[in-house]
């Protein structure tokens, strides 16, 4: 998968999506959240990739795997987070964009507690 497969999929469904609205604009929305969940889709298997090297390369630095998991974590409800706003966004709904993105926000302010709390007790291990 490329970036032109991944543009010419995006284009195709947004110019029928524009033809289709005109007529029926429920259809429409449904182009667009297939458009959407097949491009998601795509790009999934090039997360786990990604997912794969970072884990190597963390177990030859000998990091904590907890923090890694943790970073892994934030970096995925940011991007669901995210691909779900938009597409209330496209459905109209602003709204429910902004309480999905405060949702995920909430999230990953809840993944970063234990990280800081550890953070705060190497500090104040280190101070005299």
């Amino acid at each position: 998968m490329n970036i032109m497969q991944i543009v010419a999929i995006g284009l195709t469904a947004a110019i029928l999506a524009l033809i289709v609205r005109q007529q029926r604009p429920d259809i429409a929305m449904m182009i667009s959240l297939a458009a959407g969940t097949i491009l998601f889709l795509m790009i999934l298997g090039n997360l786990k990739s990604v997912v794969t090297v970072v884990n190597q390369l963390s177990r030859k630095a000998s990091l904590d795997t907890i923090y890694l998991s943790t970073v892994l974590k934030v970096i995925g409800i940011s991007y669901i987070a995210e691909f779900g706003a938009q597409i209330c966004r496209d459905a109209g709904e602003s709204s429910i964009a902004s309480k999905i993105e405060l949702g995920g926000k909430v999230l990953i302010m809840m993944l970063a507690v234990p990280i800081l709390s550890a953070l705060l007790e190497t500090i104040l291990k280190a101070l005299p």
